[in-house]
């Protein structure tokens, strides 16, 4: 799939309607600043035990330019980046990171407008010991990712396009968008009684 540049033009909801629960991140991974930034790009995976960042680190040096550097961590105790990090980051032209996790340094992150979507802040950095693989499959936000998956986030949260269904979500999310942009909202607001009105009539409803 070569299309990811045409990606951020479409919402986080219009991709969810056809990618179901199972790939959209949980409320916790949210952007750390406002307004939120948008993001897309394919997913470079990290593992990092909880109380250490050394993958991490080590992926901003090892990710192309324009991934979305996605980590599974699940720690609450101590951040997996600061602002350094992110600065380095950003010069290698990293999308951004979507952390199951924190970070620190949040007005230095925010003013260099790196994105970052994470559970929170912790003022505390964790350690440097663990090796694991990199690319792998992980578990962010609740939403299994591999490396290569698309990675879309925006105000309204996170979805994770497998690779192998990414032609077929991103035909099927543009035209239902277009067919939406052509639309009136009295045309809208006339189909949407009528299925409202049908389902109802379906279920047994009198009034």
């Amino acid at each position: 799939m070569n299309d990811s540049s045409a990606l951020p033009t479409l919402p986080t909801t219009a991709l969810a309607d056809f990618l179901g629960r199972e790939q959209v991140m949980d409320i916790g991974i949210r952007s750390l600043w406002a307004p939120a930034p948008k993001v897309a790009g394919p997913a470079f995976t990290v593992q990092c035990p909880p109380g250490d960042n050394l993958m991490l680190h080590a992926a901003i040096h090892r990710a192309q330019p324009g991934s979305v550097i996605v980590v599974e961590s699940g720690d609450t105790d101590f951040a997996l980046a600061g602002g350094n990090v992110c600065a380095v980051a950003r010069r290698r032209g990293i999308a951004a990171f979507v952390l199951d996790g924190l970070i620190r340094d949040l007005a230095e992150v925010r003013e260099m407008g790196f994105p970052v979507y994470a559970r929170g802040v912790i003022p505390i950095p964790g350690g440097k010991k663990a090796v694991t693989p990199l690319g792998g499959t992980v578990r962010c936000g609740g939403v299994h990712v591999n490396g290569g998956d698309l990675v879309v986030a925006d105000e309204e949260g996170v979805v994770v396009v497998p690779r192998g269904r990414q032609e077929e979500v991103l035909r099927d999310a543009r035209a239902k968008a277009a067919k939406e942009a052509a639309q009136s909202l009295d045309d809208w607001a006339a189909a949407h009684r009528a299925r409202i009105d049908a389902i109802l009539a379906e279920r047994g409803s009198q009034d």
